[in-house]
């Protein structure tokens, strides 16, 4: 067992001693051959699954409560926990996080279109909120899980069936309501309400929805954002407080000028410091560069963000590498653009990687680490489960990413943007039209203004609305 002496030393255990894979975890229970009789036989001191006795809830009899460290292969360390009774026969289960907090909360979107959507694996932590949005139900934060999209919404249309007969009775208002959501949820099911959208929001950044290659634009989401103090109070992390002093007047802010404020941690909640830059990218538009570093916990993160007004069109760029050169193209990728190369089978929604300033080369090896730290690289077994057909598919669409990134393959690179605040470089002269490069203003669509706020947002009027609005409360 690790941790015990050897030849009089102490071996020293490491958290991968303890999270190991289950592949990992059943070699160490296959039965080995003793060397003098043949006989094969299991390490009796090995014990894969920790046996605890415990009070049970139930019948308040002592039952068994039964631990399992392992890891989710391009995920992080869990705990899976299950008791049982044998008493009264009741029995549950759970999973927690055995990582830290992460430092910024997480949120995913997956909108289901077919069946196989429902074999998505979901890990859902303990302070995660789930949504069915379209079945227009919200589960609160509670006991985690380790599931797929069809066992979690069937757990949650078993539990909203139970007690129904009661309420029938006594609230026949509430029966009706509860009624429709379970005929709708077992319609989801059967695959008969097709599409539908799943969300994960988890301020603690331990959840997740496992993604797929094959997703397009819109499939499959996640945005990572900063707590609020309410959120981080409730994970019992330190309030963040808000940076004493006077406020100075408004400046204008000078390009190529930084500026440092000084700002709160999200990674460890301690102070650190910002550092903001105004750069004028030349025909094109001034941005903001924004970077903060953390001196206690080594936290990282930069930002780019666009300014002015919203225009009336978005705009679509289309850029046609075809050498090396075209790689060292200055890019600019804000928030809210999507990103697609159809030639790599490479789809980045809006919010993924925030917003950018790099080159070609720069982004294409941003989203190609990211994507390989998550598939492979999570813990020192990462991907191990993955099948033979899914990890060579997964392989391949790497290879094809590093090939791009050599210039030994032609790519497209499409940025959608409904903002039209992204830019690529011309490599000929700025009033001159650059044959690889196509842009196209657009029409933003219904969802696009729904999802950027524009369609509750009023510029002109609002003035004769207020007036209108202080009348009428006089008159009253």
């Amino acid at each position: 067992m690790p941790g015990a002496e050897e030849s009089g030393d102490l071996v020293k255990q490491t958290p991968t001693d303890f999270f190991e894979s289950i592949g990992h975890k059943a070699e160490h229970l296959a039965p080995v051959t003793n060397g003098t009789n043949g006989v094969a036989h299991a390490d009796e001191d090995e014990k894969v699954v920790e046996e605890i006795e415990s009070l049970c809830m139930n019948c308040h009899e002592n039952g068994t409560t039964r631990m399992l460290l392992t890891k989710i292969p391009y995920f992080r360390e869990v705990i899976l926990m299950s008791f049982s009774c044998d008493k009264c026969g009741f029995s549950n289960s759970e999973i927690q996080s055995a990582g830290t907090i992460q430092p910024k909360g997480s949120s995913y979107l997956l909108r289901l279109t077919e069946m196989a959507d429902f074999e998505r694996q979901v890990v859902k932590s303990d302070t995660a909120i789930v949504k069915f949005i379209e079945l227009d139900l919200e589960v609160p934060a509670g006991r985690g899980q380790l599931t797929n999209v069809e066992g979690l919404l069937t757990t949650i249309v078993d539990d909203l069936e139970l007690g129904q007969e009661t309420r029938k009775e006594q609230a026949p208002e509430v029966y009706d309501k509860i009624e429709e959501i379970i005929k709708k949820g077992r319609e989801m099911l059967a695959g008969e309400a097709f599409p539908f959208r799943l969300s994960v929001d988890d301020p603690a950044g331990n959840s997740w929805i496992t993604p797929n290659m094959r997703d397009g634009v819109g499939k499959w989401e996640k945005h990572e954002y900063v707590r609020s103090p309410e959120q981080n109070e409730a994970l019992g992390l330190a309030a963040t407080n808000p940076a004493g002093g006077a406020s100075e007047d408004d400046e204008d802010i000078i390009p190529d000028q930084v500026y440092e404020f000084p700002a709160t941690c999200p990674g460890c909640m301690h102070p650190c410091t910002t550092n903001m830059k105004m750069v004028d990218i030349p025909h094109f538009k001034s941005v903001v560069l924004m970077s903060t570093v953390c001196s206690d916990c080594g936290y990282r993160s930069n930002d780019v963000k666009t300014g002015g007004e919203i225009p009336k069109l978005g705009k679509k760029i289309i850029l046609r590498v075809e050498t090396a050169e075209d790689l060292a193209r200055d890019i600019l990728k804000s928030e809210s653009c999507s990103l697609e190369c159809p030639e790599l089978n490479l789809q980045v929604n809006p919010g993924t990687l925030g917003g950018r300033f790099t080159t070609v080369e720069g982004l294409l090896t941003q989203v190609r680490n990211d994507l390989h730290n998550q598939i492979f690289e999570t813990g020192a077994e990462g991907g191990d489960s993955l099948g033979a057909d899914e990890k060579s598919q997964w392989t391949s669409f790497f290879e094809g990413i590093d090939a791009a990134i050599k210039g030994e393959k032609k790519f497209t690179v499409i940025l959608t943007d409904p903002l039209a605040s992204s830019y690529v470089q011309k490599a000929v002269d700025p009033d001159q039209d650059d044959p690889q490069i196509t842009t196209e203003d657009y029409e933003r669509t219904d969802q696009e203004e729904e999802d950027l706020g524009l369609r509750d947002m009023k510029v002109e009027g609002y003035e004769e609305d207020n007036t209108n609005g202080s009348a009428e409360v006089n008159g009253a």
